[in-house]
């Protein structure tokens, strides 16, 4: 027989569980709030407090403790109260005063304002310029580059592209292809000083060349797996040759969807011929400077990363070997890549930006 006065019936409306998820399962959350998150997800599954302490591995205390506190104030109850301590001596004219002159101005003869320079030119100290940098998320000292498209099909081409992603075709296979030109067999000039405890692998910073190779790859979506073939130049011809080790290695019956850029190679007349004489294959280009969106980009940076930034190779012949290698390992245990985007955030990420870069330009 139950004992003790009964408790509350703890009841999440639909936002409240969607917040909760969030907090309890999203990478950037502090890990005390998460923990808190996931005590009141498991109460209001009906479970009492010793299920969820012993489901949680958490004290009995800590479980009663949180399931009160978001009954009395809900969501808002999951966060630590203010603290108490020494009264601030930055006001907020001070602090915005910051954020403006470091986002609206520059030092004279300078391009980027330094936490130094900053607090000399405000008379305040270096390390309140630097807290307050860190809160608003400023770092003026960083770069970034990008490329708005200039394609008058942008819109359609991306929705085409991120369809076949999100949704891919039956019977039919998308490969995203795409060629590393100009990849150099580099060989250092001095023999590289190994990774040691407490010593970062070392080498020289000169290199000696031993010539190039091009990779033509071709990533399949659903599988992640990659045909590759290598050659010495890169012309349409090649190109031609890589799409016969396609054709060769798709069934049949199946339809082939390729994804490609706007290259001069993928465009000539002996393509467009090879392409007229096999109506399932079907072509679907990006946007122009919209490399980004063909998932073959993000397989070249693992390649680059894992295999030829830090490789030692005396001959062209020593990097094909090595490439090869690496495709074959990747193809015995593939990972596929999961696109997220919809087109609509897409489109309206870029709207975002060409907004930004309109808006900034002196009238």
């Amino acid at each position: 027989m139950r004992t003790g006065r009964p408790k509350r019936p703890l009841i999440l409306t639909e936002d409240e569980q969607e917040r909760l998820q969030s907090l309890a399962h999203r990478a950037r959350s502090q890990p005390a709030l998460a923990r808190r998150a996931r005590v009141v997800l498991a109460c209001a599954e009906g479970l009492e407090n010793k299920s969820v302490a012993k489901k949680l591995r958490c004290s009995l205390g800590m479980v009663g403790k949180w399931r009160s506190r978001f009954l009395e104030m809900r969501l808002e109850g999951l966060y630590d109260e203010p603290r108490p301590g020494a009264p601030r001596k930055i006001t907020d004219a001070q602090v915005e005063q910051i954020v403006v002159q470091t986002l609206e101005s520059t030092p004279r003869g300078q391009t980027p304002w330094s936490t130094r320079g900053l607090a000399q030119a405000t008379g305040l100290s270096r390390m309140t310029v630097s807290r307050i940098w860190r809160a608003f998320g400023l770092q003026p000292h960083r770069t970034d580059t990008f490329k708005l498209s200039p394609d008058p099909l942008l819109i359609e081409k991306v929705r085409d592209i991120v369809g076949l992603y999100m949704n891919p075709p039956d019977h039919a296979l998308v490969f995203c292809v795409d060629e590393k030109s100009q990849i150099q067999a580099l060989d250092r000039t001095q023999p590289l000083l190994p990774l040691r405890p407490g010593q970062a692998e070392r080498r020289t910073h000169d290199y000696q060349r031993h010539g190039t190779t091009s990779l033509f790859a071709a990533l399949e979506l659903k599988t992640s797996r990659v045909i590759g073939q290598l050659h010495r130049r890169h012309r349409s011809s090649e190109f031609r040759q890589f799409l016969d080790v396609i054709e060769a290695q798709v069934p049949a019956g199946l339809e082939v969807h390729l994804i490609v850029d706007n290259y001069g190679t993928h465009k000539t007349a002996i393509i467009r011929k090879w392409f007229a004489k096999r109506p399932r294959f079907h072509v679907h280009f990006t946007p122009t400077y919209g490399s980004w969106i063909n998932l073959v980009e993000r397989w070249f940076a693992e390649i680059t990363n894992k295999r030829i930034r830090r490789g030692v190779f005396r001959s062209v012949k020593e990097l094909e070997a090595a490439i090869r290698e690496y495709i074959d390992v990747h193809n015995q245990n593939p990972k596929p890549f999961v696109w997220t985007k919809t087109p609509d955030q897409i489109l309206a990420s870029i709207a975002r930006f060409a907004q930004r870069t309109s808006t900034s330009q002196p009238s």
